[in-house]
């Protein structure tokens, strides 16, 4: 069977509706983050998750495939993806947007040494390469030597922890489980975790009206940047992919500027630049490998 051929340009259209979802919700959740926590913002953000699923699954036919199989690995994988959001939310208020995108970048390196627990890979020399090369990106951005490790910085940090065990996980969901389960339990767990986070004291903060349009743009923003961002991969291998991708960054780094006055500040941007040549580098080199 002849395998599709790569569309680039459409690919790249469709990252561009991804860079547009995500640094959309970046500036909703700064937005929200006056009046709710990041555990209320995840709650409402979830319960409209559930509705949005379940209405696109019964309108498509695929509500069926709805199962409790793998519920336990669907349990880590959301606690993963909880997590990892909470602290992105958390880092979006308090550190500039630049440097929590430039940060979350490293979630592809963290996965490759997560990858070899859960699914077995192995750790090849690329790809300590690439993680070495990455956490010099790292150190540059965050500059520890400086006046230490803000408590944003560390958030952000472990925020692409979060994201790198989601997706390793999700890797292993997608063996035996169809999108529409593995977004059905994403959605319905979350929002149990919100539930329970959010009203651990008794006091749930409703969204003021102010505050609707920005619940609705970071519920809808994560769905449709990572709906753009798979249709995108159907297109285009990664290694086309991850240079549109990464322009993001400098997208929410003006728009920061814009918005919150933030400084755009070169170092930033040199340190992401590094971290992702290190993905690119392993990218590449998985490719390399699948053709030989």
């Amino acid at each position: 069977m002849n395998q599709p051929a790569h569309q680039p340009l459409r690919a790249a259209l469709w990252m561009i509706g991804a860079i547009v979802s995500f640094t959309s919700m970046a500036v909703a959740g700064r937005n929200l983050s006056s009046t709710l926590d990041t555990f209320e913002i995840m709650l409402y953000r979830s319960v409209l998750g559930v509705v949005v699923v379940v209405a696109v699954a019964a309108a498509s036919g695929t509500i069926g495939q709805i199962n409790r199989q793998s519920f336990r690995i669907h349990l880590i994988r959301n606690i993963s993806h909880f997590a990892g959001q909470n602290l992105w939310f958390y880092a979006i208020a308090v550190i500039p947007l630049a440097q929590v995108f430039a940060l979350e970048f490293t979630s592809p390196i963290w996965a490759v040494f997560l990858a070899v627990f859960v699914l077995g890979e192995r750790l090849t020399k690329i790809g300590l390469t690439t993680a070495a090369i990455g956490f010099v990106g790292v150190l540059i951005i965050t500059r520890p030597w400086n006046a230490g490790l803000s408590i944003g910085v560390v958030a952000a940090a472990l925020a692409a922890i979060g994201f790198a065990g989601s997706a390793v996980f999700t890797r292993l969901l997608t063996r035996t489980q169809t999108i529409t389960c593995i977004m059905f339990w994403l959605t319905v767990m979350q929002t149990v975790f919100g539930l329970i986070c959010a009203g651990y004291d008794g006091d749930i903060a409703r969204p003021t009206m102010s505050g609707l349009p920005w619940l609705l743009l970071v519920s809808l923003g994560g769905l449709v940047a990572h709906f753009c961002l798979t249709k995108a991969l159907t297109l285009a291998p990664a290694a086309v992919i991850m240079p549109v991708d990464f322009t993001r960054l400098p997208v929410v780094a003006v728009v920061a500027m814009i918005l919150y006055d933030e400084p755009l500040e070169a170092v930033v941007l040199i340190g992401a630049v590094i971290i992702f040549a290190a993905n690119y580098m392993n990218i590449t080199s998985q490719t390399r490998a699948k053709r030989a």
